[in-house]
């Protein structure tokens, strides 16, 4: 079995598969998507890339409230559409997170990227690769393993959200 040392993240696609994410994606082993896919013909456009776990979307006929769990290689990812903030973790990711640790919580639903680690735990949101929202940018994220350790990016996925990412960051975090 092949070593996972690259993940592909991505939320809130909403039924679009931007361009850029064939090539962003290429070289990874897996992809997460943290919900409001918006059809399977996105979840099919991203097997065609690597292995893909995802969680349903409170616009995907769901509540956006489920937890799914995966882990790749050693790392222990917990997957859920609305969080809703890192330092304000909903009951049900607070019970989850008591019951099984996770190295990586992945969410989605605000648009907002979001890079935090909170008591041991990343907290990732690769904002939106779906259409834009506001003057929110549209990207994915990269989990990268190097060495022994993990880190996590966010890759701008047009010229306009180069920018934005760095005005949006972690603003989950500055409004409590």
């Amino acid at each position: 079995m092949k070593p996972v040392r690259r993940i592909g993240v991505i939320a809130d696609t909403h039924g679009r598969i931007h361009p850029a994410l064939a090539e962003l994606f290429a070289s990874v082993d897996h992809i997460v998507h943290a919900g409001d896919i918006g059809g399977e013909h996105v979840l099919a456009a991203l097997r065609a890339l690597a292995p893909v776990t995802s969680v349903d979307g409170n616009n995907d006929h769901a509540t956006g409230e489920e937890i799914v769990r995966t882990k790749l290689g050693t790392l222990r990812l917990l997957l859920t559409h609305i969080l809703p903030r890192p330092h304000k973790l909903a009951p049900r990711v607070v019970a989850s997170l008591r019951q099984e640790p996770a190295d990586v919580v992945v969410f989605g639903h605000s648009h907002l990227p979001h890079n935090e680690v909170v008591d041991g735990v990343r907290y990732f949101n690769p904002a939106s690769a779906g259409p834009r929202r506001f003057s929110y940018p549209v990207s994915a994220g990269l989990l990268e393993k190097q060495g022994r350790e993990w880190h996590a990016v966010h890759v701008a996925l047009d010229d306009g959200s180069v920018d934005s990412l760095q005005k949006w960051m972690n603003r989950l975090s500055r409004v409590r």
